[in-house]
């Protein structure tokens, strides 16, 4: 298979050179490797099937009710098919799964045996025992439908040379009596193959898209909310130890700084300039000033200080005040909110601001942050050149990731020519 070449059927439907290709003879003989497996599980259907569909029959047209040892057979019978079905199933979705590889290069997840009791117990168990029933039960009667079309087909394409037969062939529903009345069918039998061919693809796509739906390893509802758990209990331990980092910093390593880097200016004053240790001393101050300011940008980096002392919206209006463009902030809030919502939308909008003067080449922009239902919604938006793309390295891949970790989500608009709107959607779960 090439790279420019489909994964799968239901793609290669749609190509152009789909009756030059060699994905209608893939069909065909995933159709054909069907018909064993579809042929004896109709069989076994059949053995429940027909003596309900007569008991059923007989009570509805007849009024007769089926006798005792009837019902017996047929709850037997169907109690004993229910407990075998799941594991009849395995190795028919085995076979089923490496099958599916004749019109779907797609990788599909195998499933070992997982233990007797788990076929019972498990989701996907059963669903296998599904495709199980649907390939017994709906399958063939598919399958015979598509043949009578193609007997049909092949009647009205034979019709010339039947013409003259003592018989007097029967074309669909007509009687025909010389080769100049079936050419007509002939033609039309000959330009209906081609449409055959596709209902060949459909079909098969079909088929290897319920295969697909019912043999793909379904998601665990309890292991997905234990992830979703732990992943909320990891965000909360790190933003606690972020507040600790941050604390430790602002009210023990930056009070020192600051009371060194004093001590270090006022001993400068006290040394003569032209003294030996007067460059030596200028050198340590300037550095305990610049490690100092390094210092506070750390603090500000990891929860900033006006987030604090103003809230989520004063923060903003400063971030907004520092900004190169003129910024438009509208805060609707009426309540308060949970710390790590506060700290994720803060950082939003800084990094989405940040954007904004480096990339976007606007001349103003606005930020919205109102709440809607249970969630804080913020909304930033420009009159830039537009054309945003996550993959150029903007930093909005890491801010939809920092919004993902909260539950949130980041949805982005950004055509070429503008206008960009970012807009995160942050739940306020306390």
């Amino acid at each position: 298979m090439t790279p420019e070449s489909p994964s799968h059927l239901a793609r290669a439907l749609r190509r152009r050179d789909w009756l030059v290709s060699a994905w209608p003879w893939r069909a065909l003989a995933y159709l054909v490797s069907t018909l064993p497996i579809a042929g004896v599980l109709a069989v076994g259907l059949l053995v429940i099937g027909a003596p309900l569909f007569a008991a059923l029959n007989a009570l509805l047209l007849h009024g007769r009710p089926p006798g005792i040892p009837l019902m017996l057979f047929l709850a037997v019978g169907s109690l004993t098919l229910l407990a075998l079905a799941p594991l009849m199933s395995f190795p028919v979705a085995v076979i089923e799964r490496w099958r599916l590889g004749l019109v779907d290069g797609r990788p599909l997840p195998t499933s070992p045996w997982p233990g007797l009791a788990a076929r019972y117990r498990s989701a996907a168990g059963w669903r296998e025992v599904a495709y199980l029933f649907w390939l017994g039960g709906v399958a063939p009667v598919a399958y015979w439908v598509f043949l009578v079309v193609v007997l049909l087909d092949l009647g009205m394409i034979t019709s010339p040379w039947l013409a003259g037969d003592s018989n007097q062939p029967v074309v669909i529903w007509q009687p025909i009596d010389t080769t100049g009345e079936a050419i007509p069918y002939a033609i039309v039998g000959v330009l209906l193959i081609p449409v055959l061919w596709y209902a060949v693809g459909l079909l098969a796509a079909a088929q290897a898209a319920v295969a697909r739906w019912a043999l793909a390893s379904p998601v665990d509802a309890a292991a997905l909310r234990e992830v979703a758990r732990s992943r909320t209990r990891l965000v909360g331990a790190y933003e606690a130890e972020r507040r600790r980092i941050e604390r430790d910093l602002h009210d023990g390593a930056q009070p020192r700084l600051t009371s060194l880097t004093l001590q270090l200016g006022l001993a400068r004053l006290d040394v003569p300039e032209d003294s030996p240790a007067a460059r030596p001393l200028a050198v340590a101050h300037e550095q305990a000033r610049g490690l100092m300011v390094m210092l506070r940008q750390l603090v500000h980096g990891i929860r900033p200080q006006s987030l604090t002392d103003l809230g989520l919206a004063g923060a903003v209006r400063e971030l907004a005040d520092a900004a190169t463009v003129a910024v438009t902030v509208r805060a609707d809030l009426d309540d308060e909110l949970p710390e790590i919502v506060q700290t994720t939308a803060y950082f939003v909008v800084s990094e989405a601001l940040g954007n904004v003067v480096r990339h976007a080449g606007a001349t103003s922009a606005d930020v919205r942050l109102t709440r809607a239902g249970g969630d804080l919604v913020v909304e930033v938006s420009d009159n830039g050149r537009g054309g945003a793309d996550p993959t150029r390295g903007t930093g909005l891949t890491g801010l939809a990731d920092r919004v993902a970790a909260v539950d949130g989500r980041l949805l982005l608009s950004s055509p070429p020519g503008g206008p960009t709107l970012v807009r995160v959607e942050l739940p306020c779960r306390r």
